[in-house]
């Protein structure tokens, strides 16, 4: 497997990826009727746009397995939240792997290399943000070295609440 940048021709697997994956994670966390309308054709447009804009320190990598594609991605930025310093504090804004590849290092990878990607770019601090009831992607943080902060907050964007908890990196370790 390699981590690469995105490229625009990746935008239908992203959008794949992002689906599914949202899919088998918030089962149950979420109201199944929004999984259930979940599509990549429609995730695409979304994704193009990103991938248009994604410029260091921000950027999005992927997972390519050789024979699957895609299989994986982080998303990096500064920081977006109103009481960090944007240009002190990065951000991991998104890291999803296909179910199939869960439990087998390919979320350690990606995550290496985001954290790397805002190392380079001279962030000392990170942060991410963790759906409150994910339990799973909870321990995969805090056994990689993350903490929560104790800061929540509800995003409703949706239009359902969705309860979420920040946690923090410190990259001088």
């Amino acid at each position: 497997m390699i981590i690469r940048s995105a490229t625009m021709d990746d935008a239908q697997a992203l959008a794949v990826v992002h689906v599914r994956t949202w899919q088998e994670t918030y089962r149950g966390e979420v109201p199944q009727d929004y999984l259930d309308h979940l599509d990549p054709s429609q995730r695409r447009d979304g994704w193009l746009r990103w991938l248009g804009s994604d410029n260091p320190p921000a950027g999005t990598l992927v997972l390519e397995h050789e024979a699957d594609g895609v299989v994986g991605f982080v998303n990096v930025c500064p920081s977006r939240d109103p009481d960090t310093d944007p240009r002190l504090v990065g951000e991991i804004k998104a890291i999803y792997v296909l179910p199939e590849y869960w439990g087998h290092g390919a979320g350690r990878l990606l995550m290496k290399a985001g954290l790397q990607r805002l190392q380079e770019a001279g962030y000392r601090e990170i942060v991410l943000w963790a759906l409150e009831t994910n339990g799973r992607a909870r321990r995969f943080y805090e056994a990689g070295g993350w903490r929560a902060d104790g800061s929540s907050k509800i995003d409703e964007s949706r239009g359902f609440p969705l309860a979420e908890v920040r946690y923090r990196y410190n990259a001088n370790i």
